[in-house]
């Protein structure tokens, strides 16, 4: 089989939201960048919708607000969950800062169609579908580019700097020889769409009860919907029945007893398998990991996504001015782990705690249905102040980055339309 050749500055292996937004961020600014993804398109289900105020932020910032806002999507300006009957509002975005105050849901296949719409408008900015980053070229210990798959052949890319968007199970990750440290969650989800009840009830980020925990993301026509289980119980779920599935879901959230019957084999339901863990060190001489490659985040918060993007724009703000010139030093990638991984290390923790004690099966059986008397008496005083501080942790984060001056287009950049 013929392997073809080529050179750029920058070649990032991942298509994903960490992935198009550095490279977007990088070409804009004049450095030669390619971005390889192995699917045909960005159409994918099951996939993270939920876009923060804190990248809402940073679509103002690249002027993409009126493209964004076109796109067909809904909001949520705060999260109630329902705990044995018990509505209560523990996160509220209306008290950030900023003109962003709410969570856009969003199809990713959109969000990401949008960024290589834009990306398109760079002559420095390549996107290569259907090309699957396999492994990486080395200069002695220098990571010197990466070897992928394509349609018509193999292909080699020597770059500068090699970046790995790849995912929580990156090959290239695997390729460097960097292996992630694991903190173990006891819990997986299975992700499924359900229609919309003819009456809605008020936005609802999950229903929790002695039993399950049902996660009912609203958007515009359906529900994003998953049940949260035990890891390695998805086979004795499947043997009991779609029936008993069904049911189980009812006696959680029974306001979908009239809609659960779109559910009609198991194809429709998706088990996505949870982690939480983080690599030590997030690179090497010529090669750097961003997003899930460094960091898988539990679905907790929904923070994924948001924190990927984070990475992407703090890793093009520190490393641009060195891509410019043409190399990158290992001191300079050790920066931009030091900056993101301390926001990463705080949520984190939280996402562990959160599953240890609430989201899981059974979560719910802490409080009684109704509450008691003190039960209440501490929901109303304790919800306002936590409001202001989780709205402020989910929506933007520990360290929201924003796009640097040094990061604007130069006119060169730009290609004669």
């Amino acid at each position: 089989m013929q392997t073809h050749n080529l050179s750029t500055t920058c070649c990032i292996a991942g298509g994903g939201p960490a992935g198009m937004m550095l490279g977007i961020l990088l070409a804009r600014a004049g450095v030669d960048t390619i971005v390889l993804e192995k699917h045909e398109d960005f159409f994918r289900d099951f996939r993270g919708d939920t876009i923060h105020p804190s990248t809402l932020d940073l679509i103002d910032q690249l002027g993409l607000r009126e493209k964004f806002d076109a796109i067909a999507q809904s909001a949520i300006h705060s999260l109630d969950i329902v705990i044995n009957g018990n509505r209560l509002t523990p996160v509220d975005f209306s008290h950030l800062s900023g003109a962003n105050k709410s969570i856009a849901l969003m199809p990713q296949w959109d969000f990401l169609s949008l960024l290589a719409e834009e990306g398109a408008k760079y002559s420095t900015f390549r996107l290569m579908m259907a090309t699957e980053a396999i492994d990486l070229m080395f200069d002695g210990g220098r990571v010197s580019g990466v070897r992928a798959r394509t349609p018509v052949g193999l292909l080699s890319i020597t770059a500068a700097l090699t970046v790995a968007a790849d995912g929580r199970a990156s090959t290239l990750r695997h390729a460097a020889g960097l292996v992630p440290k694991d903190y173990g969650v006891a819990i997986d989800v299975l992700w499924f769409r359900l229609p919309k009840t003819k009456n809605n009830p008020p936005d609802t980020l999950a229903y929790l009860d002695a039993e399950s925990m049902i996660i009912t993301i609203p958007r515009t026509d359906y529900f994003q919907s998953g049940m949260l289980i035990r890891k390695g119980d998805f086979k004795g779920i499947q043997e009991a029945g779609l029936d008993e599935f069904r049911a189980r879901i009812v006696r959680t959230a029974p306001f979908l007893a009239e809609v659960v019957s779109s559910l009609e084999h198991w194809d429709q339901i998706k088990l996505l398998t949870v982690q939480v863990n983080r690599l030590e060190q997030w690179g090497r001489e010529g090669f750097l990991c961003i997003g899930d490659a460094a960091h898988a985040m539990s679905p907790a918060f929904g923070v994924g996504i948001n924190y990927a993007v984070q990475d992407a724009v703090a890793s093009a703000n520190l490393l641009v001015g060195s891509l410019r010139a043409g190399s990158v030093t290992v001191a300079e990638l050790q920066r931009v782990q030091k900056r993101r991984l301390k926001p990463v290390a705080c949520m984190q923790p939280l996402q562990l705690m959160v599953h240890r004690f609430i989201g899981k099966p059974g979560g719910g059986a802490f409080l009684r249905s109704p509450m008691s008397w003190w039960q209440r008496a501490v929901a109303a005083v304790a919800l306002p102040v936590a409001r202001r501080v989780t709205g402020r942790i989910v929506g933007r984060g520990f360290r929201p980055e924003r796009i640097e001056p040094q990061l604007d287009p130069r006119p060169s950049a730009r290609m004669d339309r």
